[in-house]
């Protein structure tokens, strides 16, 4: 099972090292755009929609990651003054609604990348930008999302049980965790 979380762990670390990349492709196109819009008079037609679809790509792929690294929104005004197994008892109550989100967004990005591929579909702009390979990484970054919420939804399992969490699998702990970790025998 570690090695399965490892992996998982992993691969979304990885693909969040790469995709954050695009961050530094989005500035070069959105600088080209600007640019041509103040030298030459008119932006070139496809900048602006390839730093669109870039940016669709960068905010869907990297939820995996993001899981990883504990970096999405909580209500730390209240979220924030918990005990690490207060916390864990938290994230595995709310797992179900987790669950239903990721679920939905697997579901119904297939439909979408399933239609979008069959219909090699393209953007209505002049330039006509192919939508389909955007769209087919719907279903895979909700894939992704999905066995790291299995993997956050172990680790708060064995923080109930007292169990230590190897930081390297489970992600680094969320502020102030540190000390409890120390504690309980896990890694910091």
């Amino acid at each position: 099972m570690f090695k399965l979380a490892r992996f998982i762990t992993q691969l979304n670390r990885m693909i969040g090292y790469w995709i954050s990349f695009c961050v530094l492709i989005i500035f070069a196109l959105l600088l080209a755009d600007v640019v041509m819009r103040y030298l030459i008079g008119q932006p070139a037609i496809w900048t602006a929609e390839l730093a669109t679809l870039i940016f669709g790509v960068y905010a869907i792929i990297g939820g995996g990651y993001l899981l990883t690294e504990r970096g999405h929104v909580n209500v730390d005004i209240i979220y924030g003054q918990f005990s690490p197994k207060r916390k864990a008892l938290v994230d595995i109550v709310t797992w179900p609604l987790f669950l239903i989100f990721v679920g939905v967004l697997l579901w119904q990005g297939y439909d979408i990348a399933s239609e979008a591929i069959a219909d090699m579909e393209r953007s209505n702009s002049v330039w006509k930008a192919p939508l389909w390979p955007t769209k087919s990484l719907i279903p895979v970054a909700a894939l992704l999302l999905l066995l790291q919420g299995f993997v956050r939804l172990w680790a708060d399992v064995r923080t109930l049980m007292g169990l230590p969490n190897d930081p390297a699998i489970f992600g680094q702990p969320a502020a102030g965790d540190t000390q409890a970790a120390q504690a309980a025998g896990g890694q910091s």
